[in-house]
């Protein structure tokens, strides 16, 4: 494997500012492996045309909002995490199987931060790709999660499929942790936050998966009322780690990807 060169990509809807390229090519140029990463902004009327491309040219690729649902069609297997949470964010190409490492890669953030989960009232906003794997895993952590979204069918029948509770408005408050998987303060919503500062009420800690910008206005206002806040740059990392080793066939290793985002902090501060 390291004498090959991997060729990757990542598709969503507006990969645009996406630092995925520039990550993967750090954490496999550290494990000696030669990579070529390309990004794929592509409407739902390109997808298909793109999901061929990529299964048929490269090893493996990322999905991001909002087609990481929609990718199912096109694979052989949903693998663990990925069946278990709904949505796929990486795909090995020659065995057409989908995975999911969105949750261990946020788990993975939290712990960097020192944000305990186990026994906590966490909200998860946004339902999507994101919010599922995000509540899968608070809750396989132990948390009580409660999710919300603004289409209370669809909320309801997530929650149902997830086991966690629907959330009726977020701005009562009451929550110890929330997390914006909304999508909602980056690209055309820059400077809107999806909750007001009601919401963060008896919190001590607001995540948001947007890492452009780096303080996402949902971060502002959590900040303004004094929770620790963190963006998810570090997730978006620890994600494209273990998705590594998914295309390298290796053993993932916390402490090794600790030691290498903190390496790549100093290289990007």
């Amino acid at each position: 494997m390291k004498d090959k060169t991997l060729r990757l990509g990542l598709v969503g809807k507006d990969v645009s500012k996406s630092d995925s390229e520039k990550i993967h090519k750090f954490i496999l140029g550290e494990l000696g492996v030669a990579c070529e990463y390309q990004r794929f902004s592509v409407t739902a009327e390109a997808f298909d045309g793109a999901m061929r491309s990529l299964l048929g040219d490269f090893d493996g690729f990322n999905i991001t909002i909002p087609y990481k649902r929609d990718v199912f069609e096109y694979l052989d297997e949903i693998v663990g995490d990925a069946f278990d949470f709904g949505a796929v964010n990486t795909v090995v190409s020659a065995t057409r199987k989908g995975y999911n490492t969105d949750g261990i890669g946020f788990l993975q953030m939290l712990a960097w931060a020192g944000i305990a989960v186990e026994g906590k009232k966490i909200l998860v906003l946004g339902a999507g790709g994101s919010g599922r794997s995000t509540a899968a895993a608070l809750k396989k952590s132990g948390a009580s999660v409660w999710l919300y979204r603004r289409n209370k069918a669809e909320l309801q029948e997530v929650c149902e499929q997830l086991k966690v509770g629907a959330a009726s408005d977020p701005e009562e408050g009451g929550y110890d942790i929330l997390v914006n998987c909304t999508g909602v303060g980056m690209h055309d919503t820059e400077g809107r936050s999806p909750v007001g500062a009601s919401a963060f009420a008896g919190a001590s800690a607001a995540v948001d998966l947007i890492y452009t910008p780096r303080e996402s206005e949902f971060l502002r206002l959590a900040k303004e009322r004094g929770l620790q806040t963190l963006n998810g740059a570090s997730m978006l990392f620890f994600q494209a780690y273990f998705a590594d080793c998914l295309y390298l066939q290796k053993t993932p290793d916390f402490a090794e990807a600790k030691a290498l985002y903190e390496k790549y902090l100093i290289v990007n501060p």
